[in-house]
């Protein structure tokens, strides 16, 4: 797109994938944070012509896989200076939201919204909650699956059945996610899961996958409409 078509759309909502660049355990892409950021920003944009797809932001706050090659991280700090300034450069659109597919991010992604909202920007940040996905997945299997498990295997299986490989034979038993975060602050994933896995991706399938996608669609447009309804 060159910058006359651009210039039609600044009366949208402009939906930015964040994601990351890290691994996820043997069997998936680095980049799977970014595909599934993606692909749930341009699903929500083919139902609601009020919003248009940036490109993706392909780098996050991933510190806590360095353990492992691939990884590459901008760190908090950068990333919270990222969004500020893009969603300053985004002043002509009705509103910035900033799609995260890192959990990761949460941290900067919360205190450079507080800026941009006290600077009268008109910005939101969504990511994935155990919320997001009630009724699609058992409360348990959410909250022992935090990385590379079930969920993210099934999307990915959706998204890109190519880009996924074969299951490790050895894994961790879950853990509930709260139950292992000081070690993963502290310490990294390394020191929990010698593969990269937070959870248990044997079970998953593509169909389970687009009903995850769905899910999530589903649950940032409803925090789409909270956030336009208050904020009018």
């Amino acid at each position: 797109m060159a910058w006359p078509a651009a210039g039609g759309l600044t009366g949208s909502l402009l939906l930015v994938p964040l994601g990351s660049t890290e691994q996820h355990g043997p069997h998936l892409p680095l980049g799977t944070d970014t595909l599934v950021a993606r692909a749930v920003c341009t699903r929500l944009a083919r139902a609601r012509d009020d919003v248009v797809v940036a490109p993706a932001l392909p780098y996050g706050s991933s510190g806590e896989h360095a353990g492992f090659p691939g990884t590459l991280s901008i760190g908090q700090n950068a990333l919270e200076t990222v969004v500020i300034e893009l969603a300053r450069s985004a002043d002509a659109y009705a509103g910035v939201v900033f799609v995260s597919g890192h959990g990761g991010n949460a941290e900067a992604l919360t205190r450079a919204v507080a800026t941009c909202a006290a600077e009268g920007r008109k910005v939101l940040a969504w990511w994935p909650t155990p919320e997001s996905l009630a009724g699609v997945l058992d409360r348990d299997t959410v909250l022992t699956d935090a990385h590379a498990g079930r969920t993210e295997t099934s999307v990915l299986l959706h998204l890109e059945p190519g880009s996924v490989g074969a299951v490790p034979d050895r894994l961790p038993a879950p853990r509930p996610t709260a139950e292992i975060a000081p070690t993963l602050r502290s310490r990294g994933v390394v020191a929990v899961s010698e593969t990269g896995v937070l959870g248990d991706p044997r079970g998953a399938s593509a169909a389970e996958g687009q009903a995850i996608l769905d899910a999530l669609v589903t649950d940032l447009e409803k925090a789409m409409t909270t956030w336009l309804e208050n904020a009018s």
